[in-house]
């Protein structure tokens, strides 16, 4: 339980790191698609170097249908998806609201999840989303008696990256669970890796860039952004459960607060770190009360 209550939080710091260094590189002078090509291409790189190895020490990484596999490697473009939007959001606003648009996923999902299943959400979850507005307004400074003056396309690019998690979210749990977690996480960055490169053909291998600095940038992202976080969640989250595992990887917006204001120096004010803390807190007791549930219900069973 220790072992994967710590592996579900590192992986959510991991990713909570992401938006520094994506900052940092653009400061470099590299652009959008030099940073999501190089982590999708190096993180599908070592993910299949990884499935590889397991093979030659005669580990089963794979057990499902040729189909299957094509399934989860189109599933994976929504994970291009979220890296393109998410980046692009990053070029245009400060680190420390672009992960605020991007933890947006916590009630796109709720309405994804109310639309697809008819389903209505639980009072607890309402109670979840309405405090995770009041809590991203403040922590856009949206209260501060001034309108900030962000980007607007900006901020379009951070919710669509939130939309696309919210359906990557979704669909992750529909397919290849029965995989390997490494074999999985190698297929879903197949397809991201596709969609990327579509997108933004790999220029940067042939124009010396990464020879110039972008090598490391590239590696950075690709253990932090596609290897450790899908790896440490495939064996943290079985161990700790859906509810625990929700509030650990909300540590991901703080980290990512916390590091644009000490290595970016960007501007934090104190009634935003308060709507960060409202944020976790929404999260904590609305995944507090699944907990709950769950442990119940299974009383209630072995009785």
């Amino acid at each position: 339980m220790i072992r994967g209550i710590l592996l579900v939080f590192l992986g959510a710091c991991s990713f909570g790191i992401l938006s520094t260094f994506v900052k940092l590189a653009y400061k470099e002078g590299y652009t959008l698609g030099d940073v999501t090509g190089t982590q999708v291409l190096f993180g599908f790189i070592i993910l299949w170097g990884i499935v590889l190895v397991r093979q030659l020490m005669g580990r089963r990484s794979f057990g499902v249908s040729a189909l299957d596999k094509l399934k989860l490697v189109a599933m994976g473009t929504s994970t291009g998806l979220v890296s393109i939007f998410y980046y692009k959001c990053v070029q245009a606003v400060p680190a420390s609201i672009a992960i605020l648009l991007l933890m947006q996923f916590t009630w796109m999902s709720l309405l994804l999840e109310a639309v697809i299943k008819r389903k209505m959400p639980q009072l607890s979850q309402i109670v979840m989303v309405l405090l995770v507005l009041i809590g991203t307004a403040m922590a856009g400074r949206l209260f501060s008696g001034t309108v900030p003056d962000f980007d607007l396309a900006g901020i379009g690019f951070g919710l669509l990256a939130a939309a696309c998690y919210s359906v990557f979210l979704m669909i992750n749990g529909a397919a290849g669970n029965d995989l390997h977690p490494t074999a999985k996480s190698a297929l879903l960055l197949t397809g991201a890796t596709i969609l990327v490169m579509s997108v933004f053909p790999p220029v940067f291998l042939v124009n010396g860039a990464l020879g110039d600095g972008l090598l490391k940038w590239g590696l950075l992202l690709a253990v932090f952004g596609t290897v450790i976080p899908p790896l440490f969640f495939a064996y943290g989250i079985p161990r700790t459960g859906l509810g625990l595992s929700a509030i650990l990887s909300s540590a991901e917006l703080p980290v990512a607060v916390a590091m644009s204001y000490l290595v970016l120096q960007e501007e934090v004010w104190t009634v935003q770190w308060l709507g960060v803390a409202l944020i976790l807190l929404a999260i904590t007791v609305s995944n507090l009360n699944r907990v709950y549930q769950t442990k119940k219900t299974k009383k209630l069973v072995t009785a």
